[in-house]
């Protein structure tokens, strides 16, 4: 079969290095431009040094993009929903990965990015792009956004729980531990290494923008509260999210343990873990580094009806790269785990 020609529209950045890495290797992808305006004209690897002698490709401008099959944008948040009447005319699909089109409502945007969306009619012809909620849309889809990395492993660790109606709807609180890395590749005071290095920051502990990625998919059409907060910690890649919610019936573990099998027992990248030893209990960052699993756990309070879920991704995988390569499989009918199968390495 012919391959799918495809483009990225912002490659420097670190999702979009880790987004070439799998599309370089992908047997039915051919990479045909990569952009960058700092690094235009110059070898892929000058951003990427891991992909020394992987590809010769050199960056292009945006100016220079020609047309494609499907066309990645790896842009900065608020570049894409300026120009997606551009891009739409250089390729019949596209896959967002910044947090233009991820919600469906223009009022909920403007809440909570602080401005209007610039192309409000978009948002409804988008399909949310996690595909263990919505595979099928996923299927005839033309245009794919891409979840946040936060959204994700929040989102994924409680979706079995609120989908089954067991959660009460006001007292859900997540914190997520992240690393640098999310923060992109641009130097900043707090990325400077004496700042950096051995700091454990919370830098959102209210109103962070992926809250309402979560509360637009695990409402259910019901008023919902979720009290997220964010802590950046010494640690280069990988979310792990701390949720803590409280059950409406008093259910034993092995009742828990049924409702996240029915959910996900059948999912390629959802592993269910909980060891009753040792020190891999539960999900842990360090052990999906360049991996597209989301690995989830739990446990429950003996003391309450209080239950601990443990979520961890790759925030550069399953939180942006990977994710977009599962969701591109699933638009164009291939198996969903192509270039995706890689286990992670240990120790690292």
């Amino acid at each position: 079969m012919s391959k799918i020609k495809v483009s990225i529209a912002g490659g420097s950045g670190y999702a979009g290095g880790e987004l070439i890495r799998l599309l370089l290797y992908h047997p039915n992808a051919e990479i045909k431009q990569v952009t960058s305006e700092s690094y235009m004209g110059k070898y892929i690897y000058k951003a990427h040094p891991n992909l020394r002698k992987a590809t010769n490709i050199k960056f292009s401008s945006l100016s220079e993009l020609e047309e494609c099959d499907l066309l990645f944008l790896g842009l900065p948040h608020g570049s894409s929903m300026k120009s997606i009447e551009k891009y739409k005319k250089l390729a019949k699909k596209i896959i967002d990965l910044s947090g233009d089109f991820r919600l469906n409502n223009k009022d909920e945007f403007e809440k909570w990015y602080g401005h209007k969306h610039e192309n409000p009619d978009y948002l409804s012809k988008f399909v949310y792009g996690i595909p263990e909620l919505y595979r099928e849309q996923m299927k005839n889809a033309q245009y794919i956004s891409s979840a946040g990395c936060n959204a994700t492993a929040s989102i994924l660790g409680l979706y079995p729980l609120f989908k089954n109606n067991l959660i009460e709807e006001d007292k859900t609180v997540i914190e997520v531990k992240v690393g640098s890395s999310e923060a992109g590749n641009k130097v900043n005071a707090g990325s400077h290494h004496p700042e950096r290095s051995g700091s454990v920051r919370s830098y959102m502990p209210t109103q962070h923008r992926h809250t309402a990625e979560i509360l637009q998919e695990l409402s259910f059409g019901k008023k919902l509260n979720i009290h997220f907060s964010g802590t950046s910690i010494d640690m280069v890649r990988g979310v792990l999210a701390t949720c803590h919610v409280f059950l409406k019936d008093n259910l034993e573990e092995k009742d828990i343990w049924k409702i996240y099998r029915d959910a996900y027992n059948n999912e390629p990248f959802i592993r269910i873990v909980k060891e009753r030893d040792g020190i891999y209990r539960y999900p842990e960052p360090k052990l999906l580094i360049g991996t597209n699993y989301c690995d989830i756990g739990f446990e429950k309070d003996p003391f309450s009806n209080r239950l601990v879920v443990i979520s961890s991704i790759d925030n550069l995988m399953k939180g942006a790269a990977g994710q977009a390569l599962q969701a591109f499989n699933i638009m164009n009918g291939f198996e969903e785990t192509l270039g995706l199968e890689f286990p992670g390495l240990h120790p690292i």
